[in-house]
């Protein structure tokens, strides 16, 4: 049956569901329980098979997975946001009108709600049984054939809904990452940290290297950008005494899409006043920590075939050490570094000495950064926004925090200078320009820097790369519930059948 015939097998279904008096959209259907709980207490009356517990009713809800008809005994799965579980509607049990909506009007996808007793069937499986079946939501569009997921991962990403709910280990994935935000969240706030937020729309973009987005403000008539950073903002709050600050911050760069980027993603950032460099790392194993606590599994976690040991204290290592060992120069000598370059064939001949010792470390060094570590001491030509070393003007008080090969935290010893501040960010921004927008001094951010703002630690995280680690996700697309998508039109399925009648399908779990 092709996909339009189904389509039209469920509308005329639909039909006769009104013909029987029954509403196919129904409505409040109050006092549910999760699935997760029932299943929980169901267990803790260690019931014999083929024994039921007349006296502990429930009351469940949740999308049709799996049916089966025996003749005045139909059994069917259903499944939550928390679990599956077997339904019984027996013909002797129910009006006739709900056996036969259950019987022959259901299809696969429905959402139904059941009332009924906690029992076990003859082989032990933990099943409600019926004394009420209502159709809560007729699914019109046929779910896919195979309820493990979509085999098409570009539809997954198109049709996350679908995906979901056909794809435990999907829904599972956000459920972590809503706890493993939370962690973090508390982790910080238990340190004194305030949660702000700050403008999306800017008028003036900064405190990254980064291509915006541009916006145009009617009313106003001025061109505005969505944001790249929130951090000069942030530190604009330093300024005023909010010396403990922090954002999840929706943040957007016009740049190139691949397994680790997208151009919407979420950044934590956070400002600690009378801090520096070394207590962002504290806070960065803290907040990892936290967030493992809270999801299970361990410090030590597989990621593809890699096994990473999250355990505090990580491992530290300075830029030139680094390179020293994994490309065999010297950053200060760049006739090597060049040559260095030259061997990995990076254009280099236009490049700054420091981008090209950075575009270096990039190729030979990253790679190699696969267990939690942090990267101390950048060339402080790269750190504009960064205090030197007291003893070493040429090197930036900065770190990265890496694993798997991947960037998942940048963090400074703030610069607070107002001077050299400005004149470092007209010498960065003298060489941003771009077909569309020319990079501007942000005077006001410079003029709070000379009301005063106290030394500070500052730290970047970047949230959707922490959970790709931390749930064993291949893709950024994997952990961002609607990622960025080329146009594809509707009803482009690439392989993936959809299931055609009431069968018993594979089940995910």
């Amino acid at each position: 049956m092709s996909e339009l015939q189904q389509i039209e097998d469920r509308k005329a279904k639909l039909e006769k569901v009104r013909e029987l008096g029954l509403d196919p959209y129904g409505g409040r259907f109050a006092d549910v329980r999760t699935l997760a709980e029932v299943r929980q207490e169901g267990e803790g009356l260690n019931l014999e098979p083929g024994q039921h517990a007349e006296q502990v009713t429930v009351r469940v809800a949740g999308r049709v997975m799996l049916h089966r008809g025996r003749g005045k005994l139909i059994f069917m799965t259903i499944r939550d946001g928390s679990d599956d579980m077997q339904v019984a509607v027996s013909k002797a049990a129910v009006p006739e009108a709900e056996f036969k909506l259950a019987s022959k009007l259901l299809n696969l996808g429905d959402i139904v709600g059941v009332d009924g007793a906690l029992g076990k069937t003859n082989t032990g499986e933990l099943t409600v049984w019926a004394t009420s079946f209502t159709l809560l939501c007729k699914a019109i569009q046929p779910p896919p054939a195979k309820w493990h997921g979509l085999r098409d991962i570009d539809l997954r990403y198109r049709r996350r809904y679908v995906d979901l709910f056909s794809n435990t280990q999907a829904r599972e994935t956000f459920k972590q990452r809503s706890m493993i935000i939370d962690a973090m969240r508390r982790c910080l706030v238990d340190r004194g940290f305030f949660e702000v937020d700050t403008p999306v729309l800017q008028p003036i973009y900064g405190g990254a290297a980064a291509r915006p987005f541009t916006t145009h403000h009617n009313t106003l008539d001025m061109q505005l950008f969505m944001r790249i950073s929130p951090e000069l903002y942030l530190k604009r709050l330093l300024v005023g005494g909010i010396e403990r600050v922090f954002e999840f911050a929706r943040v957007f760069r016009n740049e190139g899409i691949d397994t680790s980027h997208n151009p919407e993603f979420t950044l934590l950032e956070i400002y600690q006043a009378y801090g520096d460099y070394h207590d962002m790392m504290d806070i960065t194993e803290a907040m990892v920590s936290a967030a493992i606590e809270r999801i299970g599994g361990g410090y030590k976690r597989m990621y593809g075939e890699l096994e990473l040991d999250f355990t505090p204290p990580w491992p530290r290592h300075t830029y030139a050490e680094l390179v020293k060992t994994y490309a065999g120069v010297d950053i200060d000598d760049m006739a090597a570094v060049r040559a260095k370059a030259e061997e990995l064939e990076i254009d280099h001949a236009k490049l700054d000495d420091a981008i090209v010792v950075n575009e270096v470390f990039e190729a030979t060094v990253e790679p190699k950064l696969i267990q939690p570590q942090f990267v101390l001491d950048y060339p402080a030509p790269l750190c504009p926004l960064t205090r030197r070393k007291p003893d070493d003007p040429n090197i930036a008080l900065r770190f990265e925090a890496f694993a798997a090969g991947c960037e998942l935290g940048n963090a400074y010893t703030e610069l607070n200078d107002p001077e050299i501040q400005e004149a470092n960010l007209k010498r960065t921004l003298a060489g941003e320009k771009s077909d569309e927008t020319m990079a501007v001094l942000d005077e006001d951010f410079v003029l709070a820097l000379r009301y005063g703002m106290p030394p500070a630690g500052g730290l970047g995280v970047g949230v959707d790369r922490l959970v790709m680690l931390l749930t064993d996700s291949p893709s950024i697309r994997d952990v961002i519930l609607f990622p960025l998508q080329r146009p594809r039109a509707i009803g482009a399925e690439a392989d993936d059948v959809f299931e055609d009648e009431i069968s018993e399908p594979n089940i995910a779990d």
